[in-house]
């Protein structure tokens, strides 16, 4: 089969598209190229999803956090610091578990022991406590200064903070809510060792690197072109990420712009 063949075959198998078998003996580099490529179709769902989803859902978990309500405070403190403090494994497994047992008395949650569902709540559940405190954080950094400038011009309420304070606290977190967007994606790799079932074989791309590695015993030649699509993605994200940013601080001088800069880290 030729690499063309190949691509053509497997490259959505992730999806259920194409040859269902997947190849027992003399692995290519292009096979192995295209399956963990396709794989990464799963982990880019999950990533993406999550992020979108729990953007908003960290944003009001900010707020809440920051009112002075303890019928709104408390819940949303509980709720960042349940998640944050225990492990992302973790929760999959208690999730999954729970999503198994409520199947058995309500076959309405019977999506939700599959990964497509069950692994995403759990991954946008963990990544808004995580985002929410970012966010928190910038809110109790917005200048008073700003603040005070938006009363003496009559804005109050949802204009306020549509206007003033969600953008600032946007500007203020975003180099920081970037790394936990990358730290998400990365975190997506932990779907395929949790207890949700790959379906069919439909794994992520964990899921076919680990594979060829038990059938080839080298583990050298898969998890790195994992650690490449990874990196791909990565470089993805901080462009995009860096796009918003110059967006966020349009209206600040050139000197006092936050600049993305990717560097190499020789020593940390």
């Amino acid at each position: 089969m030729s690499c063309l063949e190949t691509i053509q075959s497997y490259a959505m198998r992730s999806l259920g598209i194409g040859e269902r078998l997947l190849p027992r003996s003399d692995f290519t580099l292009c096979e192995q190229f295209t399956l963990i490529g396709s794989g990464m179709i799963w982990n880019i769902y999950f990533g993406l999803m999550a992020l979108c989803v729990g953007f908003f859902f960290a944003t009001a978990l900010a707020v809440a956090k920051s009112t002075t309500n303890p019928w709104v405070r408390k819940p949303a403190k509980w709720f960042i610091f349940l998640f944050r403090g225990s492990p992302l494994f973790i929760q999959f497994f208690f999730a999954y578990f729970l999503f198994l047992n409520l199947k058995g008395a309500f076959q309405f949650f019977s999506p939700f022991t599959a990964a497509w569902l069950g692994a995403l709540i759990v991954l946008f559940l963990n990544t808004a406590a995580y985002s929410a405190e970012i966010f928190y954080g910038a809110l109790q950094s917005i200048p008073k200064g700003e603040i005070e400038a938006a009363d003496a011009y009559g804005l109050s309420g949802w204009h306020k903070f549509r206007r003033i304070i969600w953008p600032t606290m946007l500007r203020l977190a975003w180099p920081s809510y970037t790394n936990e967007a990358i730290f998400l994606f990365h975190a997506t790799t932990l779907v395929f060792f949790s207890g949700f079932p790959a379906w069919q074989q439909r794994g992520d791309a964990l899921y076919y690197a680990s594979y060829f590695a038990d059938k080839t015993f080298n583990p050298f030649v898969p998890y790195p072109i994992l650690a490449l699509y990874f990196i791909i993605l990565t470089l993805i994200i901080i462009s995009l990420s860096g796009l918003v940013n110059r967006r966020l601080n349009s209206h600040l001088p050139t000197n006092m712009r936050i600049q993305f800069k990717f560097r190499l880290n020789i020593i940390r």
